[in-house]
């Protein structure tokens, strides 16, 4: 059974690198297999994982469409299909499973390129079902999201166990996480539970945070501190995986992570 976590939150909050150390923990706890997604058309996951990307799932999407239009051009496939009877279903399969990055720590698919103008509509459909077939072979899948979650049920999943939404302590990005937790019940997303973690804390939650924390009504999972160590990794540009086991930023992760899952004890 695949348990699937996917962040969200506003811009610069730091959403990839708890998507990194959640990676982490899974990956020493020996959970299960896991598969990473940056759907952030960024795409720099792969660098938090010390992973290389060559190409991107929007890269395979472009293509496909480049694909369907000159056919359509060429006056031969009807509604647009390929030459050679191959389905829109059966090329993205197969080329999602070839750009499927497969590392050491765990395996990446990263979505890329965001899409250009004209209707995406049925590629998504294909791209969505792809993804989710690909899924169910891993115990666990993190999903590293660009700011909102719109994008999830058009292109990555409807399904989706944990959302963890992440804010810096700012009353932004607090205003960014209650609007996204207000999102979910009007997509096409079944959640079964949203969380808020507080991410580069300085000392103790302040007073005015911790009031409007209340307010959102999103269960507060854990506070993540602001870190030398860390940001010595990130500005650069080192794997975040990296960060060492007694990091207090490493520590806070885990103990969120372990609340999150309730793993068996070993």
């Amino acid at each position: 059974m695949t348990t699937t976590i996917a962040l969200a939150g506003k811009g610069g909050v730091g959403k990839t690198t708890i998507a990194a150390l959640m990676i982490k923990y899974l990956l020493k706890r020996r959970l299960g297999a896991v598969l990473a997604i940056d759907a952030d058309p960024s795409t720099n996951l792969n660098i938090a994982l010390g992973m290389d990307v060559e190409y991107t799932v929007g890269d395979i999407r472009e293509g496909l469409l480049t694909q369907v239009k000159g056919s359509l051009v060429a006056g031969g496939a009807a509604m647009g299909s390929l030459p050679g009877g191959v389905t829109k279903r059966e090329y993205l399969d197969y080329h999602i499973r070839v750009s499927l990055i497969e590392g050491d720590c765990c395996d990446l698919i990263a979505m890329g390129r965001p899409e250009g103008p004209g209707c995406y509509c049925a590629v998504n459909h294909n791209l969505r079902e792809v993804i989710d077939a690909i899924s169910k072979n891993y115990a666990y899948v993190v999903i590293d999201n660009e700011a909102g979650i719109e994008h999830l049920s058009r292109r990555t999943t409807r399904d989706v166990d944990q959302l963890v939404i992440v804010s810096d302590p700012s009353y932004r990005g607090l205003v960014a996480a209650g609007r996204i937790a207000s999102f979910c019940s009007d997509l096409d997303i079944r959640i079964k539970n949203a969380f808020l973690v507080l991410n580069r804390l300085t000392g103790e939650v302040p007073a005015p945070i911790h009031d409007q924390v209340r307010v959102l009504g999103i269960p507060l999972l854990g506070t993540v501190p602001a870190d030398e160590e860390l940001a010595n990794l990130e500005s650069n540009g080192s794997p975040l995986v990296a960060l060492g086991d007694e990091s207090s930023v490493y520590r806070a992760v885990a103990a969120f992570m372990e609340r999150l899952l309730d793993p068996p004890t070993t």
